[in-house]
């Protein structure tokens, strides 16, 4: 067995297991001696029809970029080689509260008739790739469940007398993602997301392009001769409207984030997992904040979004479930990054959900895959607002976005004038 898969051994029955049965997260631990009496977890006992069950857990290697790169993969490779009727749900692993000891995968709901070909492919993948395997079956009773590991030296079940059993877990304090945000779903300094665009330079050949375009020197916390506003809000709120109002208005410079140099590979780093896709946004921002140091000794500056859609988008992507699973106000995950530019003032236009949607069939445009996902998932969607809200350094001020655009454009002016005199 993988070195890096003995060291989770030691404390494998302190670990807690997450897979969304049925739609809901199920939790569970595994322990040595057999409970007695007890049911297994709750999303075990509705598992009708799958009488043998797997879990893929990609464990982390030195090599961060790669077990990304793993990850995002592994799904594909399931869609393509499974059999059509097994399906399969997101999973992890955690050591409650402690930093770095998540781990994801995916769990595969399956039956004895289509076990074969599922055994096949997992068996392949133990050999080759950063993966621990195990399967679960119900125990005699039909209640208790077992799990098994794979030794992944024989393509077998491990040849051990005993079974870990599947036993319910309470779920924890603090979603186990939480604890994972920093430097891989949200950047907090150049330096962290440089680091992790330079070690894609061998295997992403656009991120020698990007490299290209950034700031000789990372320092982006010079303070302009004239004040920066930055609008944010989700789409469809009436940003692109107001920025330009304001621009006019104002004689200001108006800029984008993510910048327009950065165009020709968005879409190609959207496809990529979320450590490197963030990291290709938030040195985006770097390069924004550069831009605004120009622009503004000579001009007032308004940015259509920065590094608060950066943050608020990434954590609420990271963070499944409710608002209440976003880390808690005041946490570090919502600090502005120390050697970023802070704007004067943020703006957070706010706009009933459906008159947004609305709004957007009438666009009619492309929009991305968060985008998409804002649209049907109202959980998404609440936890991107209040993430907006939680960070600090500076705040957003809320303004009401469904009035009509002048009406919007004046409360904002007096907002300006008030907060940066002009």
């Amino acid at each position: 067995m993988a070195r890096h898969v003995q060291s989770l051994l030691p404390r494998w029955c302190s670990r807690i297991f997450s897979v969304e049965l049925n739609g809901a997260p199920s939790y569970f631990a595994v322990k040595e001696k057999h409970q007695g009496g007890g049911d297994g977890p709750r999303g075990f006992k509705e598992l009708e029809n799958h009488d043998r069950c797997y879990s893929v857990l990609v464990y982390s290697s030195r090599d961060r970029i790669k077990t990304a790169k793993f990850y995002g993969e592994l799904k594909d490779k399931l869609l393509r080689d499974l059999p059509p009727e097994c399906h399969f749900s997101p999973m992890s692993s955690f050591l409650p509260n402690v930093k770095d000891s998540l781990i994801k995968g995916y769990f595969l709901k399956g039956n004895s008739d289509i076990s074969s070909p599922i055994e096949r492919l997992l068996s392949h993948l133990i050999q080759h790739d950063p993966v621990l395997v195990c399967s679960y079956c119900p125990a005699e009773d039909g209640q208790q469940w077992t799990q098994r590991m794979w030794s992944q030296s024989e393509n077998t079940l491990m040849d051990m007398p005993k079974a870990y059993y599947v036993v319910p877990s309470e779920a924890p304090d603090c979603h186990p993602s939480t604890l994972s945000i920093i430097n891989s779903d949200v950047y907090y300094s150049f330096d962290e997301a440089y680091d992790v665009m330079k070690k894609c330079g061998d295997i992403i050949p656009e991120a020698k392009g990007v490299l290209e375009l950034l700031p000789s020197k990372a320092d982006a916390r010079n303070k302009p001769d004239f004040p920066v506003i930055v609008i944010e809000g989700l789409d469809a709120t009436g940003k692109t409207t107001l920025t330009e109002s304001l621009r006019d208005t104002l004689g200001a410079t108006l800029l984008r984030s993510p910048p327009e140099c950065l165009s020709p590979w968005r879409a190609r780093f959207d496809q990529e997992p979320p450590l490197i896709r963030r990291a290709f946004y938030a040195l985006g921002n770097y390069i924004t904040a550069e831009q605004i140091g120009q622009e503004g000794m000579k001009t007032p500056v308004i940015v259509d979004r920065f590094w608060h859609s950066t943050a608020a988008y990434a954590i609420a992507t990271a963070v499944s479930g409710p608002v209440c699973n976003l880390p808690g106000e005041g946490s570090e995950v919502y600090c502005w990054p120390s050697d970023l530019f802070q704007p004067s003032l943020v703006i957070l236009l706010t706009l009933d959900p459906e008159e947004r949607k609305r709004r957007l069939r009438n666009r009619g445009q492309g929009k991305t895959d968060e985008e998409q996902e804002l649209d049907h998932n109202q959980l998404f969607r609440l936890r991107v607002e209040e993430a907006y809200r939680r960070i600090s350094g500076p705040a957003c001020v809320t303004v009401d976005a469904s009035p009509s655009a002048d009406q919007v454009l004046q409360q904002v002016l007096l907002l300006i004038r008030g907060k940066c005199h002009l």
